[in-house]
């Protein structure tokens, strides 16, 4: 397994593993917040994985989008690899509504993190793994 950045660690949960990446909870209750962290070693960029890697990225980004669309029925749903903090490869993904504490600007440095209780956390996990397992196998 690849080792997690630091701040991943730090600021993140562990959800699950999928057939190419961890799946994670931002530790933020402002808003739902997964990541996912391709299990390669040394990559930055999309471009530098290899070509199925990059297809098998987006069906796990897609699959992840439709459970995330299906938990929370969003405004909006972003996803992106900013990656200027962390530069692990690994790609956002923030389900916005019209009235959240940053609408419409980015998440980023807008509010303070609000973490989740311990309750909140496994409660918010046990739905996420639910319902990736419910979207089936990637592979």
């Amino acid at each position: 397994m690849t080792q997690l950045h630091p701040r991943l660690q730090q600021d993140c949960h562990y959800v699950s593993r999928l057939d190419l990446c961890h799946l994670l909870l931002m530790n933020d209750c402002n808003y739902p917040w997964c990541i996912l962290v391709p299990d390669r070693d040394g990559i930055t960029e999309i471009h530098q994985l290899e070509e199925a890697d990059q297809q098998q990225l987006i069906r796990e980004s897609s699959r992840l989008a439709r459970g995330l669309t299906q938990l929370y029925r969003p405004d909006k749903l972003n996803i992106a690899a900013i990656g200027n903090l962390v530069p692990q490869l690994h790609l956002h993904h923030v389900v916005r509504y019209t009235g959240d504490p940053a609408w419409p600007k980015p998440v980023w440095g807008h509010a303070p993190a609000r973490p989740y209780t311990d309750e909140a956390a496994h409660e918010s996990i046990a739905r996420l793994q639910s319902v990736m397992a419910r979207s089936g196998h990637d592979g």
